[in-house]
């Protein structure tokens, strides 16, 4: 069992819970997330777009495939931490909880698309975990969304 360390507030903190991450709180993560339901539907386009099911609507530059999908990954995660903050009943939160799941295993294969200070190594359980959506969304969103 990892050792235990003090915390600001005198109680212990295990190392790696993503306790201790200083990701920002939700209310800045998203300030400027576009509202549920449009981004439900850009969130489904950018799928289908990955599937072949739509084509992709060319606004600018091509997008580096690996970029476009770790967008669309992150974008879906934010977006079910964003409901299950809304909502947080056990369907939300374990959705939450799988998508952000599914931006760790992308970002521990590809770090160099990493934005945030905290790499995905340094979250291994639970509550770091959608924390780490956080900082990388506001990150993400702090140097002109690349990727979408």
């Amino acid at each position: 069992m990892p050792c235990a360390r003090r915390g600001v507030s005198g109680e212990d903190v295990a190392p790696n819970t993503g306790e201790d991450i200083d990701a920002p709180p939700p209310h800045e993560a998203y300030a400027n997330a576009p509202d549920l339901r449009r981004e439900i539907h850009q969130v489904l386009a950018l799928g289908a777009e990955r599937d072949g099911r739509q084509a992709r609507t060319v606004t600018g530059p091509p997008v580096d495939a690996a970029v476009a999908e770790r967008a669309r990954l992150l974008r879906r995660a934010a977006l079910m931490d964003r409901m299950a903050l809304e909502s947080p009943a056990p369907g939300p939160i374990g959705a939450a909880a799988q998508t952000a799941e599914q931006l760790l295993r992308h970002d521990r294969r590809r770090p160099d698309l990493v934005a945030g200070p905290h790499q995905p190594d340094a979250i291994t359980l639970g509550p770091g975990r959608r924390r780490y959506v956080r900082q990388e969304y506001a990150a993400w969103a702090s140097t002109g969304r690349p990727g979408t």
